[in-house]
């Protein structure tokens, strides 16, 4: 991989390479432990020609003639911007463009890949719920009358009352004991 360098003015140097389909653009600027850097990518096709650089009146212009055809970025602080209509370069002045050497070109190292995250442990199975305990049974009273709910299973057999007063009469009764009411089966 050839990287072209210029130096664009005191203390700003320029990097310019072709990466596959790409071109890459490193701005560097600042003196010795102040440098600061801006590198911009653009999909520009493989390189027909090593790069050229025109210092116009509005700054420096990049001509690249690629794969894709020929491009004109202007190069900023911030990277680089495309024209919409190609400028005049009748008056420009083309800026000497050398190889870099591997100890000035910058050092864009690539990351390591991560290390891919262990599988989550599979979670404990939950515990069966504990059997609900037997409930006491459920009693109600009112006045005379008595209702129980015990356990299934141990249901009595179901109460009889007087239809006239409410007073409990026993299974085999056929009269009110206490108010003397004849009982009519199947109606109590």
């Amino acid at each position: 991989m050839t990287v072209y360098t210029s130096e664009l003015q005191t203390g700003q140097r320029i990097f310019i390479e072709n990466v596959g389909e790409q071109t890459l653009v490193t701005l560097m600027s600042g003196g010795p432990g102040q440098q600061q850097s801006q590198r911009t990518g653009v999909d520009s096709g493989a390189w027909l020609a090593p790069p050229v650089l025109f210092r116009v009146a509005g700054g420096v212009i990049l001509r690249l003639d690629t794969s894709k055809g020929q491009f004109l970025f202007q190069v900023q602080s911030s990277g680089l911007a495309a024209f919409s209509s190609p400028p005049s370069l009748a008056n420009a002045d083309v800026l000497p463009l050398r190889q870099a050497t591997s100890s000035e070109t910058p050092g864009f190292t690539p990351m390591e890949p991560m290390e891919p995250m262990k599988p989550m442990k599979p979670m404990p199975p939950m515990e069966p719920m504990k059997p609900m305990e037997p409930m006491p049974p459920m009693q109600m009273q009112m006045g005379s009358m008595k209702m129980q709910m015990g356990p299934p299973g141990q249901q009595a057999a179901p109460k009889r009352f007087c239809t006239r007063c409410g007073e409990a009469v026993g299974p085999e009764d056929r009269f009110c004991g206490h108010c003397g009411h004849r009982l009519v089966p199947g109606e109590v």
